[in-house]
């Protein structure tokens, strides 16, 4: 194995478990957040906030081999997807190129909301994308940012990501929210182990697919997850409801082509080890 420079850019929820991965393969990691990050875990820490491109191209460090770009805005509405995913996005790749690291792969974490399909279909990596929400569009635009900065480039569309930490559906079925059965609609998973796996993996491939769809095994209906986790803390399953749209599942056969092979393979085992976890606020 090559040792390589990799600057992950959003040192959080799952940048730090990927650094920690990374270094632990004997990488050199550079961790940035408008923060700062502990230097405890072997991470090279950069303070920087990407609304600042002058500040910002001065700190970078040179000659980077991969740069891992995971966004989350500061407020969950239109404005805050526009300034992290394209206004923060784009200062962060002209700082790039301006610090000599235009050679760089770049893979970037995105969405299944890229996806505009609502009606239960099955999509894949060669499906339209033609998003319905403002997140699924700002995504999509920084996906073309990120394609057009460098040919050597992997988009990360995830599903939902849960995980010690990402408890939202325990939540909703302890607080006896209700599941929608009319029409069936269908849910895509995947464990934020498996998230930071499948980054590792494809950061270090030779020949990376330009997109790949980071979802489990088994696209399945919402009540189905939840009467299973009901089952499992032993509460009530949960009221059904009717009414709102069919989502789409999503197909990882390419993700399974790639070499990655999954740790949870199914929601199943995926919340068996999150109830599991001390770390679970159950």
């Amino acid at each position: 194995m090559t040792a390589k420079r990799i600057l992950i850019a959003g040192y959080g929820q799952l940048g730090r478990p990927l650094g920690e991965t990374l270094i632990e393969a004997g990488h050199t990691v550079f961790g940035l957040r408008r923060r700062g990050v502990k230097p405890d875990a072997g991470v090279v820490s950069i303070q920087a906030d990407l609304r600042n491109t002058e500040a910002l191209h001065t700190v970078l460090p040179r000659d980077l081999d991969c740069v891992y770009i995971i966004l989350t805005p500061d407020q969950r509405d239109e404005a805050g997807y526009r300034a992290a995913y394209l206004e923060a996005l784009g200062n962060l790749l002209s700082a790039l190129r301006r610090s000599d690291n235009a050679r760089a792969r770049v893979v970037f974490v995105s969405s299944t909301a890229v996806y505009g399909q609502t009606d239960g279909r099955w999509v894949d990596e060669l499906s339209p994308t033609q998003p319905t929400r403002f997140n699924g569009a700002c995504l999509l635009k920084a996906e073309q940012l990120v394609a057009e900065h460098t040919d050597d480039a992997v988009r990360v569309r995830f599903g939902g990501i849960y995980g010690p930490g990402r408890e939202a559906l325990i939540a909703r079925v302890k607080e006896a929210k209700p599941c929608q059965t009319n029409p069936v609609r269908y849910t895509n998973r995947i464990h934020s182990d498996d998230c930071v796996g499948l980054l590792a993996h494809v950061g270090d491939l030779p020949d990376p697919p330009k997109v790949i769809i980071g979802v489990d095994n088994n696209p399945c209906p919402q009540c189905e997850v939840m009467d299973w986790l009901a089952t499992a803390l032993g509460v009530e399953r949960p009221p059904r409801q009717s009414g709102g749209l069919a989502g789409r599942r999503c197909d990882n056969a390419r993700l399974k082509a790639s070499g990655y092979r999954l740790k949870f393979p199914s929601f199943e085992h995926g919340y068996q080890s999150v109830l599991a976890d001390p770390r679970c606020k159950l």
